[in-house]
């Protein structure tokens, strides 16, 4: 299916590593322009690869983001879609204290508004799209994860909000919440557990379409589906691309 994303120029904030590169491929491989903002540079071969450019910014400092929309802006033109992805499960919980929150929702929330307050033009006049990628927490919870449940929960609400800010020019804003996704990331909180392999069985089992984890593509191939005009009539919308994580009875068999 011809998702029409040709040459249409897609921001992927940590769009380098983890979820974040699988879109990057997905979009690049459907013939979209992307740009990867990011604290860190990809390898240079899988830049090469993909295609993709590279524009370095502190997400959470307000300045590096003007600066970076400005380079996007002098070597590519207008923008058509957004992804904002970036952001870690930091573990700060409540007994880590108001500063380590306030820090927190700086690397997994402001930077969402941020970029969007300075795309907002430009995704406006091209009738273009946003994917906010969220996650499960948001919605069930987790423990010790104060910051980040809140950063996620805050995503899903603004995802309505600009939703509906969006509804005059034609532009569409939507979430994915993300649960099991093996991940570089994922692996390496894995390998802190005394058993990663008794652990990750133990996870798998409550996953009820196929017992095993999401993929990095099943998300992308999800995100590139809701930048798509093949969308086109989908707003406001959390997709759960799970494999029935949230939303199913665990203890069914198959």
């Amino acid at each position: 299916m011809d998702l029409h994303l040709q040459d249409r120029l897609v921001v992927v904030t940590g769009g380098g590593s983890g979820i974040g590169a699988g879109i990057t491929e997905v979009l690049c491989e459907e013939g979209a322009r992307v740009v990867i903002v990011a604290r860190r540079a990809p390898e240079p071969e899988w830049l090469t690869k993909t295609g993709a450019d590279f524009v370095q910014a502190e997400l959470s400092d307000d300045a590096a983001c003007v600066t970076a929309v400005e380079t996007i802006h002098q070597r590519h033109g207008q923008v058509y879609g957004l992804v904002n992805n970036a952001g870690a499960n930091d573990g700060v919980g409540l007994g880590k204290g108001p500063a380590a929150f306030r820090a927190s929702l700086d690397q997994n929330l402001v930077h969402y508004y941020t970029m969007l307050h300075l795309l907002a033009d430009d995704i406006k006049a091209a009738k273009g799209a946003v994917v906010n990628i969220s996650s499960k927490t948001a919605l069930s919870g987790q423990g010790g994860t104060s910051a980040y449940v809140a950063a996620k929960a805050a995503q899903l609400g603004l995802t309505r909000e600009w939703a509906v800010d969006f509804l005059p020019f034609g532009a569409r804003v939507n979430a994915i919440v993300v649960a099991e996704v093996m991940t570089p990331l994922y692996r390496r909180w894995l390998d802190t557990m005394s058993d990663p392999d008794a652990r990750l069985a133990e996870i798998t089992r409550n996953i009820p379409l196929g017992r095993r984890m999401t993929t990095a593509r099943e998300i992308a191939d999800c995100c590139a589906f809701l930048l798509s005009d093949r969308s086109s009539h989908m707003t406001g919308q959390w997709l759960h691309p799970d494999g029935g994580y949230l939303h199913l009875d665990r203890a069914i068999a198959n």
